[in-house]
């Protein structure tokens, strides 16, 4: 691994929606962190998390949103280094290091993240990259955390379906974290990159009420610049995307397939592309790229109720009557124990 480097430049804004006459308890204050740094480097990464909340918080910010598996990074050397080479031992060493990266939910990141939330009173979506307890320890997952600075970890969401060569690194997740959270007058839940695409899963947050919906994407103005606003129209709220930023300066020396990605890597792999767009469709911050920093914004949630006049997804607009869905939130697991008596003086099994 790298050392990190805490002296990164400061951050600033990058982009702002503000409201001159924003009321207290009807507007909601959001950020979305469009952060770089040295690739699978926990503690850096770390540090830049902890830079963008100071800034947020200063900014009077609600809510503080960072880009898919940012802690500590997406696993973007399969698409170039021939991730699907089977047995091979140098992709193998490579899943080896980005599981050494993983953080593991009740770990020293996890519980720092929930110490940054308390102390600035902001509520924190982090993406990142955890890795399993128990049974599945060997396993990596993408996922995003929901932080609260009263109650902690109120959301804990693994990406439903990796797409396309991330299912090589990534298990799938399950309907457990298909939650929203208030923020002040505000529901909000979040998506992991294509995860926004899928229509039931969207669906399952509009009908919890979701009145921002936070997309995390590794880092690409292509990918954010049509789901964001279609994300807006279709579900009436505010959307937010949030995209990383990745130079091949970023990638470790020894990372062990380092020079072969860097050959076949662009200079600048992510170009971040976060944005917001209003529930009307329109941007409100078009996608900013090439610039580390935050996106900044006061949403007053009336304008949610106002386009839903027209449309309301899991409202006037539903018919239960002919369509229906079910959503099954519980954490699958491989193994289940259900223990009896334990062993008896004599060393025989209890009856």
């Amino acid at each position: 691994m790298t050392e990190h480097d805490s002296s990164a430049a400061p951050l600033q804004v990058i982009g702002e929606h503000r409201l001159a006459d924003a009321r207290p308890g009807s507007t909601v204050t959001v950020a979305g962190a469009q952060l770089g740094g040295p690739w699978l480097d926990v503690e850096a990464r770390m540090d830049r998390v902890v830079q963008a909340a100071e800034l947020a918080a200063a900014e009077g910010c609600d809510l503080l949103a960072f880009p898919e598996t940012y802690v500590s990074g997406y696993p973007f050397w399969l698409t170039r280094t021939q991730g699907a080479r089977f047995n091979d031992p140098a992709q193998k060493a490579c899943y080896a290091y980005y599981l050494d990266a993983a953080i593991e939910i009740g770990g020293p990141q996890h519980r720092r993240l929930e110490e940054l939330s308390g102390d600035l009173g902001l509520t924190l979506l982090v993406g990142v990259t955890e890795r399993g307890q128990g049974n599945g320890h060997g396993s990596a997952y993408c996922s995003l955390l929901t932080i609260s600075p009263k109650e902690g970890l109120v959301g804990h969401h693994r990406k439903l379906v990796p797409t396309f060569d991330e299912r090589l690194v990534w298990g799938y997740g399950d309907g457990a974290g298909l939650r929203t959270t208030r923020v002040g007058a505000a529901r909000v839940g979040g998506l992991n990159c294509w995860e926004n695409w899928m229509p039931q899963a969207r669906q399952a947050l509009y009908a919890e009420g979701e009145d921002i919906h936070i997309g995390l994407w590794p880092g690409s103005s292509a990918l954010t610049g049509d789901i964001t606003r279609f994300v807006a129209m279709e579900g009436r709220v505010f959307s937010l995307a949030v995209g990383g930023l990745l130079r091949q300066g970023d990638i470790p020396d020894d990372f062990p397939l380092a020079e072969e990605l860097r050959a076949h890597s662009p200079q600048t792999p992510f170009n971040g592309g976060s944005g917001l767009a209003g529930p009307d469709g329109s941007w409100l911050i078009a996608p900013v790229v090439d610039r580390e920093g935050l996106i900044v914004a006061d949403l007053p949630l009336g304008r949610v109720a106002e386009e839903r006049l027209t449309f309301d997804p899991t409202g006037h607009y539903s018919r239960p009557d002919v369509f229906g869905s079910t959503v099954r939130r519980e954490r699958l697991r491989a193994v289940s124990f259900a223990d009896g008596p334990g062993p008896t003086d004599d060393g025989t099994a209890g009856r």
